[in-house]
């Protein structure tokens, strides 16, 4: 009997390090030569492609891909019509929205979108560009570019619109913001008929389960320890959990342990109130996924 198969896109390009490597916390390996476009993976059940984030949407729109990773951001400027399964906050450097912007050269004299009218706007994100302007009834000239938009204004175009996680490129090439168009992460999509299939929605819903675990998993610890029952109350009262923390009795029955989840920004602050609190033997250890 065939094994059925899975059509996985992976976006190749900017985001397809940080792909890989989440697919890795997740529990699958991703081999990818620097030659070619079909990436092995451990999982006999699915087909791996690279695609350009750019146009993934339109692939998995029309079924050449059962489902793939792309920003929200194409999925809009194509207007593809795609099953959302569930977003994925990252991105090539951070685990943060990124956003396209409207950006114009520090010395100009615009300072909001209406003041653009009539100008040259150049942008990767053509069609979206197109409507956001439409809809507030400012006639511009949108122009596709090919690259290195920052250094376009102000001699090849007035502004730009481009997409920035951080905002340092933009004021390298002395560009300010003056307004966001719109905040974008990456998606996992599917296409409708795949989704409408029993097999291969379950399959693509694991995906999801396992991916949002591990990202999960990056920014929350696992911490345990031990407690006089006296001191529960005072414990439990600077103790942040996730869920209310498992408590379990111990051969003493004047002490418990605690095992609970904690946001790794909050740890450092946490573990030296527990300890005044009466905690013993505090352990801190990493999580490779956490399902909710």
């Amino acid at each position: 009997m065939t094994t059925p198969k899975l059509k996985l896109g992976i976006p190749k390009g900017s985001l397809q390090d940080a792909t890989i490597a989440l697919f890795e916390r997740a529990g699958w390996h991703i081999y990818a030569s620097g030659r070619s476009y079909f990436p092995t993976i451990d999982d006999a059940e699915i087909e791996c492609m690279l695609v350009r984030a750019q146009e993934m949407a339109r692939y998995v729109e029309h079924g050449a891909l059962d489902a793939g990773l792309t920003g929200n951001d194409w999925v809009l400027e194509n207007n593809s019509d795609v099953e959302r399964v569930t977003s994925l906050t990252y991105s090539k450097a951070s685990r943060t929205r990124v956003k396209w912007v409207l950006a114009v050269p520090e010395d100009s004299p615009f300072q909001k979108p209406e003041d653009l009218a009539g100008k040259t706007i150049a942008t990767e994100l053509v069609e979206f560009t197109k409507r956001y302007f439409a809809e507030k009834n400012i006639p511009v000239k949108v122009e596709f570019s090919w690259g290195a938009t920052e250094v376009k204004p102000p001699t090849l175009a007035d502004a730009i619109v481009e997409v920035t996680e951080t905002g340092s490129s933009l004021r390298a090439n002395r560009l300010r913001i003056i307004e966001t168009l719109m905040e974008s992460e990456t998606q996992l999509i599917a296409n409708r008929a795949a989704w409408a299939d029993p097999w291969k929605r379950a399959k693509i819903e694991t995906l999801s389960l396992m991916l949002n675990g591990a990202m999960a998993a990056q920014v929350q610890v696992g911490l345990m320890l031990n407690a006089k029952k006296v001191d529960l109350d005072a414990i439990l009262a600077v103790l942040p959990a996730l869920n209310s923390p498992t408590i379990s009795h111990l051969k003493d029955e004047d002490w418990v342990a605690l095992n609970t989840i904690l946001d790794h920004s909050v740890v450092r602050d946490v573990i030296p109130k527990l300890k005044a609190a009466g905690g013993t033997g505090i352990v801190e250890y990493p999580l490779s996924k956490v399902v909710l």
